[in-house]
């Protein structure tokens, strides 16, 4: 089981924003990456959809997307097999505390759905190959009809309170999640993903040296399990996130305040973590590539999922 408090996005302090960018070549670090920051992109999605408004009938994304499991870290509430003894045409529930951003499980275009019946407040993406993924019994909706959408971009707040606006048929927070193939039968996206609850899907970081959700995910995962961190397990780093990591970087020779604003002396202590995991850069407390691939061999072991 899991708590969860609030955890505000990354500070923009302009030492946080200069910890975040790549080293220049010279620093021994590899080449540095550019023209794309992953969080940026997402962050920029969310923002320039948020404007989106009308009554659109959404259309198609332009590339078939890649679906994970947004909601991992939380607990299985209601399976499959819950929702077909009782009726329903299946879904999974996960118990998370009304007003949880819920992240996009894949990319594509939103539709919101005002009191959908017994489902509430209901999100669908509809994706490029037309598949669409629906959430359900939301507190709130964040973006417009229409509004194209990446991975990992939240499109809503979650709910489920008993009487609540928005919530449905719900006896109590929680999401609801199940997807729905091109002929129109709702699937179960455990199953589509073949994963089982409660497991985080492996961080592509290690290969490609940029941190993003699942990247987070899985650092907010460990932090849980070794450094006090009580927040969500939504892949969105803020205060609570870097302290826990400050906190957990003491281990590695980090002896500043722990005050959840990573600077220099907090990368330099990733990097001797990372240095264990295969980083041959300098400890220069300034993050590229190679360091996040260094943090990312570390963050998916095993005993993080």
């Amino acid at each position: 089981m899991y708590r969860h408090c609030l955890d505000r996005r990354t500070p923009t302090s302009r030492e946080h924003v200069m910890d975040q960018l790549d080293p220049p070549a010279c620093c021994g670090d590899g080449p540095p990456v550019t023209g794309i920051d992953r969080r940026a992109v997402l962050l920029g999605a969310a923002l320039g959809a948020g404007a989106l408004a009308g009554l659109a009938v959404p259309g198609r994304a332009s590339a078939a997307p890649v679906i994970y499991h947004p909601f991992a870290a939380y607990p299985v509430t209601g399976t499959w097999q819950d929702h077909l003894n009782r009726g329903s045409l299946g879904g999974v529930d996960f118990g998370m505390p009304v007003g949880t951003r819920l992240p996009a499980c894949g990319a594509g275009t939103v539709q919101n759905i005002p009191y959908n019946g017994t489902g509430g407040h209901t999100v669908t993406i509809h994706h490029a190959d037309g598949y669409r993924s629906q959430y359900m019994h939301l507190s709130q909706f964040l973006l417009g009809n229409g509004a194209t959408v990446s991975s990992g971009t939240v499109v809503g707040l979650s709910g489920g309170a008993a009487g609540a606006p928005g919530s449905g048929s719900s006896t109590g927070p929680h999401l609801h999640w199940h997807m729905i193939d091109p002929a129109g039968v709702r699937i179960n996206p455990l199953a589509y993903l073949g994963q089982q609850p409660g497991r985080l899907p492996k961080t592509s970081t290690e290969y490609d040296g940029i941190p993003g959700t699942i990247f987070y995910q899985r650092m907010q995962n460990w932090l849980r399990l070794t450094a006090g961190y009580v927040g969500p397990i939504d892949g969105v780093p803020g205060p609570n996130t870097y302290a826990a990591l400050q906190r957990a970087m003491r281990a590695y020779g980090y002896t500043g305040p722990i005050d959840g604003q990573p600077g220099p002396n907090t990368w330099r202590a990733v990097q001797r973590l990372a240095s264990g995991h295969g980083y041959t850069g300098p400890i220069d407390g300034v993050m590229g590539p190679n360091s996040w691939r260094g943090f990312a061999r570390f963050l998916n072991q095993d005993r993080w999922d």
